[in-house]
């Protein structure tokens, strides 16, 4: 009997309480996970499960371990990292959930450059704008602009999303420039549906700030599709400046409401206390930062050529 995987399972069984989706994070069979729990009873004398065909439970002696089970798995798997480490070869798979608007643009030049860094770790990408549990999903880290959906799970801030207002010269033209925020409830807008905020928009100039709730012509889950919606002439649309920059630097689009600053949102990586690839997340992360160090490119270019503040206003509320 494997002591220490028989406890991994019973720590995923217990987090997921499913054991054919702990099977499924583990990359074991069903029957293997179920094996593994039945030994790991039998070794401790009693049930850690109360189990039936739709629930999967702690018992009370469950309860009581499974904390200092997460606690020795996770370290276990920090020693086995810090060997390898000593190896010079951090080695593994390492599971990452993202959104779709920042993998489109931004992500593979990411992943490039960390694999040419550790290229022993084997990268797994899953990619929506759904707000994930990264343990009941079974990742390692989901980078994400949701806050974390338990008080289990990590939030680490890696840079603010600035989003903007924008539109092509030609459609303001025919439409008229706002020169408030309440004026783009007179035009044709497109708005991404999942902000953390909803439906409520802070607007920021000097020491006003302006708070409206805008009815969207479009509204998608799609950055992209409103970069595309604007770049037609069909509307004006806010999307995030990582999305935005390339167009408004080439004069594809303009800014609306360029002295009003969005409030903004931490792109942050959400991951469980607990995690099973401790180290070579660490890793990760860290190369995320010492890429973006707080103000990412596309925002420095920005900035550089006047077309917004250096200071972000960012929200840690919404």
């Amino acid at each position: 009997m494997d002591l220490l995987l028989n406890i991994e399972a019973f720590v995923r069984v217990a987090q997921t309480q499913s054991f054919s989706e702990a099977a499924r994070q583990l990359r074991v069979a069903r029957s293997v996970v179920t094996t593994r729990i039945k030994q790991l009873e039998e070794h401790v004398g009693t049930p850690l499960f109360h189990r039936s065909t739709r629930m999967v439970r702690l018992t009370e002696t469950g309860q009581a371990f499974v904390r200092d089970s997460s606690d020795l798995v996770t370290r276990s798997q920090e020693l086995f990292a810090q060997m390898r480490e000593a190896r010079g070869k951090p080695i593994g798979t390492l599971r990452i959930h993202a959104l779709t608007g920042f993998v489109l643009d931004r992500f593979a030049s990411i992943l490039q450059s960390f694999q040419e860094t550790y290229p022993e770790i084997r990268l797994q990408v899953s990619v929506s704008d759904e707000v994930v549990d990264p343990v009941a999903a079974g990742v390692d880290c989901a980078l994400q602009i949701f806050p974390p959906a338990s008080t289990e799970l990590v939030s680490n801030a890696l840079f603010p999303v600035r989003r903007v207002f924008c539109a092509t010269k030609d459609y303001l033209a025919r439409h008229g420039t706002p020169e408030s925020p309440h004026d783009l409830h007179k035009h044709q807008l497109g708005l991404y549906s999942r902000y953390p905020s909803r439906d409520r928009w802070s607007f920021h100039r000097g020491e006003e700030q302006i708070t409206a709730y805008l009815n969207a012509s479009l509204l998608t889950n799609s950055v992209h599709m409103l970069r595309e919606y604007a770049l037609e002439g069909a509307g004006i649309v806010c999307i995030p400046t990582f999305v935005a920059s390339q167009a408004l630097l080439a004069g594809k689009l303009q800014l609306v409401l360029k002295d009003y600053q969005l409030s903004s949102f931490w792109f942050s990586a959400v991951y469980a206390q607990t995690s099973r690839n401790a180290y070579k997340l660490r890793l990760f992360i860290d190369h995320i930062t010492s890429t973006y160090k707080r103000l990412p490119l596309w925002d420095t270019e920005l900035i550089a050529r006047g077309l917004m503040s250096e200071d972000p206003i960012v929200m840690d509320d919404q």
